[in-house]
């Protein structure tokens, strides 16, 4: 009799052990499945909120997960430009989604970027991207001045960034810091366009009309909408923000009729965004499969439709309402390689000391 017990103990041991190592199975073959998962690991410098929607898109269509590394307001894509060269030699990111051409530009410099020519970037103007592949330009912003309506009269509204320089904005503008982000970019496409002596003039006569450094154009917006600031340098997307939110505040395409801003061809700086794709890409197919994504016209549509409020590059497709489409826009000529070199040259010299006196 004990015996029979021993051998019915023996089998519900056998019978709940066999269970356990099924469940074992199916749970380790799980997680190898998910962890065998096709993925692309996408470093990005655009914001977290409009960069998201896209990401979920492409997974819906794909069936690839993205797995997206931002970077902060303060440093953006400087921060992530510097841990891309670093990685070089074992690059972690497959793709670099740069929300301006010029840090793309740096990284074609640097040897991190690879050259690809997506079949998705048909209709999108050669001029706005690199002859070579190595990075691509899609849906653009603009710099523009903000400036708040219960602080500046019809009359005072500037025509061109050189009016900034005028006595009687004296203490009144504001800018971002012009080592990060579009300001930077601004800055190296100011010293191309006016030659290295008129542009270090521009920025001494700035700073002495008691020019207002901040940490971001973020914050330039905050300053503007509250009136801490008449006027202020950043970008489409913050003036979108500022007027969705209700704020008085205006805007001006500077320099975008020649005959006015006293400059000739000066224009409006377009900030397109750039897909890089990384040297040495740890899962490049599904690299190029998510730039061929954000290249293509669907993707430049959900850019403008949204959050993010981008002027599409192509021609033809309807943008945000309240921007002026870009065949209405007079783009600055710059040559975005150019204006790579520039800066970093800016950005170890002129532009490093010019901060540093603030």
């Amino acid at each position: 009799m004990a015996s029979h017990k021993m051998e019915r103990l023996k089998q519900t041991v056998k019978f709940f052990l066999t269970c356990a190592i099924s469940v074992c199975m199916v749970l380790f073959g799980f997680l190898a499945s998910a962890d065998n998962a096709p993925e692309v690991v996408v470093y990005t410098s655009v914001d977290d909120v409009f960069a998201r929607p896209l990401a979920k898109q492409f997974e819906k269509q794909s069936g690839v997960r993205v797995r997206l590394v931002s970077d902060t307001e303060e440093t953006k894509s400087t921060g992530l430009l510097n841990r891309l060269i670093a990685e070089k030699k074992r690059p972690r990111a497959d793709v670099f989604w740069s929300g301006d051409p010029v840090r793309a530009a740096v990284l074609k410099d640097k040897g991190v970027a690879a050259p690809y020519h997506s079949p998705a970037a048909k209709g999108l103007p050669v001029r706005f991207s690199d002859a070579n592949g190595y990075w691509t330009g899609f849906s653009a912003r603009a710099r523009i001045i903000l400036f708040n309506k219960n602080e500046v009269t019809e009359q005072q509204r500037p025509a061109s960034i050189m009016d900034l320089l005028n006595p009687s904005f004296s203490g009144k503008v504001c800018m971002a810091n012009p080592l990060f982000g579009t300001t930077s970019m601004q800055a190296a496409a100011l010293f191309e366009l006016l030659g290295d002596e008129k542009a270090k003039q521009f920025f001494t006569r700035l700073k002495k009309n008691k020019l207002q450094l901040l940490s971001s154009n973020g914050e330039v917006r905050r300053r503007v909408s509250s009136g801490a600031c008449a006027y202020g340098v950043t970008d489409t997307d913050d003036a979108y923000t500022a007027l969705r939110d209700g704020k008085p505040v205006g805007m001006v395409f500077p320099d975008n009729d020649p005959a006015k801003s006293g400059i000739e061809g000066l224009g409006v700086l377009i900030v397109p965004n750039a897909a890089v794709l990384i040297a040495q890409a740890p899962h490049p197919d599904n690299a190029r499969k998510f730039i061929d994504f954000l290249l293509s016209p669907e993707s430049e549509a959900m850019l403008a439709r949204g959050e993010a409020a981008q002027i599409p590059l192509r021609p033809g497709l309807a943008g945000p309402e309240i921007f002026p489409a870009l065949n209405k826009l007079h783009p600055m000529r710059v040559d975005y390689s150019q204006l790579a070199e520039k800066l970093q040259t800016l950005s170890r010299g002129f532009l490093k000391d010019w901060v540093a006196d603030f």
